[in-house]
């Protein structure tokens, strides 16, 4: 029998990331994302709340609510992990380059990266989750994927046409604050930083749930 309030945080975390994706996409129609040029005054801090901000509020809502808490930890981890595959669509990031439109010094390390984590999600979905003894390499596949996300968003920043644009050779990153790019790093990124999380969160139980079972087992088997 499902729990009522798993339901019920089931429904509200699909109304909130179609309220967030319309968000995101008027923000970006509204041009409130656009990198400006290198002689703003102010760094691009609306794009950066927009990715920073929905992985805040997410665990501050974790680490706050017990019942959220369990509903995140309640999802299916291979599922989770499964999702990460559309990575592999950062090949557009290698084309994109290729015809002068992105900067390689964002480029090619924001597409390998999620290439590689994409063509490596269902192996991982299929085979790392199965038993706890392969939970370092289950989280530390996690966490490469994180650096993935944090390499990319931190080498766009840099290369973007505004005053922290120090590495701007040329073309530089501000078709990523257009539609429909801009909803890579307002949208897609901040997601799967979230759903990492979940993983690593769940992961982090494994060795609890297995630490228990061997204690369970000694106590079984021990004479009395």
């Amino acid at each position: 029998m499902k729990n009522i309030n798993d339901e019920k945080y089931g429904r509200l975390t699909v109304l909130l990331l179609i309220a967030w994706l319309a968000l995101s996409i008027t923000a970006s129609a509204l041009s409130l994302f656009h990198a400006g040029s290198k002689h703003a005054v102010h760094p691009p801090l609306p794009l950066g709340l927009a990715v920073i901000m929905p992985v805040l509020l997410f665990a501050l809502g974790f680490a706050a609510s017990p019942e959220f808490r369990r509903f995140a930890l309640s999802l299916n981890v291979r599922t989770l992990t499964i999702v990460q595959s559309w990575r592999i669509g950062g090949f557009v990031f290698l084309i994109l380059y290729a015809r002068g439109i992105l900067p390689a010094v964002f480029a090619l390390p924001a597409g390998w990266g999620d290439i590689a984590i994409g063509a490596t999600a269902p192996f991982v979905a299929l085979y790392l989750t199965r038993e706890a003894g392969r939970k370092k390499s289950f989280i530390a596949w996690q966490l490469f994927g994180i650096l993935d996300l944090v390499i990319a968003v931190s080498m766009g920043v840099l290369a973007s046409p505004t005053p922290v644009g120090i590495f701007v050779r040329g073309v530089t990153t501000d078709v990523m604050t257009t539609l429909p790019l801009s909803l890579i790093p307002t949208f897609a990124v901040p997601l799967l930083m979230v759903l990492h999380g979940i993983s690593i969160a769940q992961a982090a139980r494994w060795q609890v749930r297995r630490g228990i079972e061997t204690a369970h087992h000694t106590i079984q088997a021990s004479p009395r």
